[in-house]
C-alpha cells in the first residue's frame, strides 16, 4: 500500500500539515536552534573558536539539530502532541480491518515525513553555520542523512511506546523520556565502547572532533560497529512495534 492511500497516513496527513497543526511546533523547533545558534557566537566561550576555529559552529549545530529532531520525532510518534484528534489503534485494527504491516507502514510513512520536514527546516540553518565555520562541504553533505536515519531510527521507539501504552499517557512519556536519555545522554559515559554506540559521540567522531579506537580490534572500525547497531536499535524497535500492534489486535477482536 503506497503511503498516501494509507488511511493511517491520510488521518496524520491531514491534522499535521493540511490543518497545519504541526506549524506551531515546527517554529519552535527553528527558533530554538537558531537561539542556539546565535548564543554559541556571542557567549565569550564561543567568540573566537567558533568564528575562526575548525569548523566548531557547524559542529555544535549538527549536535543541537540531532538532539532536537530525536527529540521531537520521539514525542510526534508517541502522539504528545494532539492526541485526541487521532483515531486510537483500536479504530485501525478492528473497525477498519487493517492489517498489522499496514498499520506499521502508516505510522513509519508518518515519521519519515517528520523527519525529513524537521531536516529540511535545520538545512538551511546548517548551511549557514557551516559557512560561517568554513565546514568542508563533505561534512555537511553526509551529516544531512545522518540526522534523518537517526531520526526515523529512534523515533520508531515513539511507536513502541505508543503501542504499548497507547491508554497510558503518563507510561508512555516517561518510557520515551528514558529512551532519549538512555540511547543519547547516559550511552556516552561508559567508556569508548559505549561512545563508539552514542549517536552524539559519534556525529563529532565523524566531523573530526572526537577521536576513537576500534572498540573490538581493527576488523570491527568505529563506523560499522555504530551503524550496525543503531541498524539493531531500528530492527528491534520495529519488532516491538509490530508486537505491540498485534497485542492489541488480540485484545480487541
Amino acid at each position: 500500500m503506497r503511503p498516501w492511500a494509507n488511511p493511517v497516513f491520510r488521518e496524520a496527513a491531514a491534522v499535521y500539515w493540511e490543518e497545519g497543526q504541526a506549524c506551531v511546533t515546527y517554529l519552535f523547533y527553528v527558533a530554538i536552534l537558531g537561539a542556539l545558534q546565535v548564543l554559541a557566537l556571542v557567549l565569550p566561550s564561543g567568540e573566537a573558536s567558533f568564528w575562526i576555529g575548525p569548523a566548531f559552529l557547524f559542529k555544535f549545530s549538527s549536535v543541537a539539530t540531532l538532539l532536537l529532531i530525536v527529540y521531537l520525532t520521539l514525542r510526534f510518534a508517541g502522539l504528545e502532541f494532539l492526541a485526541w484528534r487521532f483515531s486510537p489503534l483500536r479504530h485501525w485494527l478492528e473497525e477498519e480491518r487493517l492489517g498489522v504491516a499496514a498499520v506499521v507502514s502508516g505510522l513509519l510513512a508518518v515519521l519519515a515525513v517528520h523527519g525529513l520536514i524537521l531536516l529540511l527546516l535545520a538545512a538551511p540553518l546548517l548551511g549557514w553555520s557551516g559557512a560561517i565555520a568554513r565546514a568542508p562541504l563533505r561534512d555537511i553533505g553526509t551529516t544531512l542523512p545522518m540526522l534523518f536515519l537517526y531520526g526515523v531510527g529512534y523515533g520508531i521507539w515513539g511507536l513502541v511506546g505508543l503501542a504499548f501504552w497507547e491508554r497510558k499517557a503518563d507510561s508512555r512519556r516517561v518510557f520515551i523520556r528514558w529512551i532519549f536519555v538512555c540511547f543519547f545522554l547516559i550511552s556516552g559515559a561508559f567508556g569508548a565502547w559505549a561512545q563508539t554506540l552514542n549517536p552524539v559521540a559519534f556525529l563529532l567522531y565523524h566531523l573530526g572532533t572526537l577521536d576513537m579506537t576500534a572498540p573490538w580490534g581493527p576488523a570491527w572500525p568505529p563506523t560499522l560497529v555504530h551503524w550496525t547497531f543503531q541498524g539493531l536499535v531500528f530492527v528491534v524497535g520495529l519488532a516491538l512495534l509490530a508486537r505491540g500492534l498485534r497485542r492489541v489486535q488480540k485484545g480487541y477482536s
